[in-house]
């Protein structure tokens, strides 16, 4: 049976009687509102730990003066009978005092990544994240801890911090789920009116253009960021926060694409604030006399596979109609 546990002590005296010597424990932190997202990140971490423990937290640390910390759906009862039905073991719902006691004043800094992307957007959200994430790792001390793919900037920001401070976990990114028509699930898509819904659809859309660019063997960040920005202005809708082709792993800039080469939109339908990504996992071009690209989106549920050309024993890159296209 599923346990709901309140406090830091209960947590850790239960979970020194379920630990078992050789078995691993992994964790899913979660703000609640839980959807299908969720719940795939609870079946990954039962494949692979005995022990599955979730957090249930809004963490007020990650929400600017002006951002939706207020509104942000709160739903414990609803949220632990999905956990306790996808099979987790114990599920962590602290308040607020418990895991902000008054007086606290330590956070964990993660430096120059924690400004990039969203941190440039919302300033200090990061620096929110990895205090209270820092927090369930010491609590909980997990083997492993189980994230979404959608928030890839985030998964890059704390393993960062699991690089810098030597915590004995290891971080999962899971594939994003999506809706039938392609909106990646979001807890704050309920937030979304009918006609915000639709337009929230040129999100998905403008990563399918730049994922076709990329298949079709475009390897300068600048083409293919401009063919997303032109989805955007054709299709209307959202207000764009950014649209980036960043590395995966600093969250810097790249101009050239490569395996590890993440794209990743922010952007704005009413008053909602949405993201999404995907990432170039692979590239590999055969010397065969098929030439293809393997281009796997690990932020969707199916790998795309495409075929980019005819190719000769010898590639190289050659400008195409002012596009490096590759030969």
């Amino acid at each position: 049976m599923m346990r709901v546990l309140k406090t830091i002590a209960e947590v850790r005296a239960a979970l020194r009687s379920m630990r078992t010597v050789g078995e691993l424990v992994g964790l899913v932190p979660t703000m609640g509102a839980l959807h299908r997202g969720h719940l795939s990140l609870v079946a990954r971490a039962k494949e692979e730990c005995s022990v599955v423990a979730a957090s249930l937290f809004v963490n007020p640390l990650q929400f600017g003066p002006h951002e939706d910390l207020d509104r942000y759906p709160r739903q414990l009862e609803r949220d632990c009978e999905l956990f306790e039905s996808a099979g987790v073991d114990l599920v962590f719902a602290p308040d607020k005092a418990e895991m902000v006691p008054q007086g606290a004043t330590t956070t964990v800094d993660v430096g120059a990544i924690g400004t990039r992307l969203d941190g440039a957007h919302r300033p200090g959200h990061f620096r929110g994240v990895a205090t209270i994430v820092a927090k369930l790792f010491h609590v909980i001390q997990p083997d492993k801890a189980y994230f979404g793919q959608k928030d890839a900037v985030q998964v890059a920001v704390l393993r960062q911090m699991v690089r810098d401070l030597n915590f004995p976990v290891e971080l999962v990114a899971c594939p994003i789920v999506r809706d039938e028509d392609g909106l990646a699930l979001s807890s704050r898509n309920a937030y979304l009116s009918a006609d915000e819904r639709a337009r929230a659809l040129t999100i998905p859309r403008v990563l399918d253009a730049m994922r076709e660019e990329v298949a079709a063997g475009i390897v300068e960040a600048e083409f293919v960021l401009k063919a997303g920005r032109h989805v955007v202005q054709r299709l209307g809708g959202i207000e764009l926060e950014y649209l980036e082709m960043v590395d995966a792993e600093t969250l810097e800039p790249v101009s050239v694409i490569r395996p590890g080469t993440l794209v990743a939109i922010a952007a704005k339908v009413g008053k909602t604030r949405l993201i999404d990504n995907f990432l170039v996992e692979r590239w590999e071009v055969s010397s065969g006399p098929r030439s293809m690209l393997d281009i796997r989106a690990s932020g969707t549920e199916t790998a795309e596979r495409s075929l980019a050309q005819q190719a000769a024993p010898h590639q190289t890159l050659i400008p195409v109609a002012g596009k490096v296209r590759v030969s």
